[in-house]
């Protein structure tokens, strides 16, 4: 069997179990079964394939016809400008997270030293990515789970960063007085009630511990907000990303809280997903 016929073999499987991206799948995991590149793959399609990468290439596709996320089967996912290890620890960096890079580093100049904290860091995604661009900055970043900063710290590592970015199991109550420029999260922001409506890939594989916030979707936002206001600097940001339908509400609490509020970003299905707000007292 050559390339082209796996490539087949392995849509067709998964267009069977409903899997929408069965094609575009079906090349990432015959690239990772084989160790190459998707553009190699590609463009050998007449080269056989060896039986033993064959089933190796089986095995992955049963994982993913159980709708296990490409990003935990092939350990990566892309975000900003480079690739990230991932598994099951943490939350699958998404692109409209980059919107929060994207602000921040508006923000800050390229030479300029600037204080900053990240909550709830996950896979370290974001803060690497902004620090890999502004070099002469400093960045704590925090998270609840010690499986999560293990990830975290070995993106760091690959990247270069170890020694940037201050990586610490705490959660953000716990945090003494330091004061910082930004302080910058993708926090939890489901709705509990919400959780088994979300799509299997979703709920039957990522951390719960990264997803669910309590009744109204709310319990670590407000969280963030009260705490910050005494961990930012006067005039400081707070910079973080918010779930559909939430805007409003987190806006009044911004607002009661202490804080100008910038600007509202929408992402790319115009949804409000990242709001800028700026200490003032």
């Amino acid at each position: 069997m050559n390339y082209f016929q796996t490539l087949k073999f392995g849509s067709k499987k998964l267009k069977l179990n409903d899997i929408n991206t069965h094609i575009l799948d079906s090349e990432l995991l015959l690239s990772y079964a084989l160790n190459l590149q998707r553009e190699q793959v590609l463009t050998n399609l007449d080269a056989k394939i060896k039986k033993s990468r064959f089933n190796f290439f089986k095995k992955l596709l049963h994982r993913r016809q159980k709708k296990e996320p490409i990003a935990y089967i092939i350990n990566k996912k892309e975000f900003w400008k480079n690739n990230f290890y991932v598994n099951r620890d943490v939350l699958i960096p998404r692109p409209e997270t980059e919107i929060i890079v994207e602000e921040i580093l508006k923000f800050i100049k390229p030479n300029s030293s600037k204080s900053l904290l990240d909550v709830g860091t996950g896979s370290g995604c974001i803060i690497i990515s902004i620090i890999k661009e502004r070099l002469n900055c400093l960045a704590t970043a925090i998270d609840i789970s010690k499986k999560a900063l293990n990830i975290a710290r070995f993106n760091a590592k690959m990247h270069h960063l170890i020694n940037k970015i201050n990586f610490v199991n705490i959660d953000i109550d716990k945090i003494q007085d330091n004061k910082y420029d930004f302080i910058i999260s993708n926090p939890p922001y489901i709705k509990k009630l919400n959780l088994s409506k979300l799509d299997d890939s979703v709920k039957l594989f990522e951390p719960y511990i990264a997803l669910e916030a309590g009744i109204d979707g709310l319990r670590e936002i407000k969280k963030i907000i009260k705490k910050s206001n005494k961990l930012l600097k006067r005039n400081g940001k707070l910079i973080f990303e918010i779930g559909e339908y939430q805007s409003m509400n987190v806006k009044n609490i911004l607002n009661d809280n202490g804080y100008y509020i910038n600007k509202v970003v929408n992402d790319i299905s115009s949804v409000p997903r990242v709001i800028i707000s700026t200490k003032i007292n």
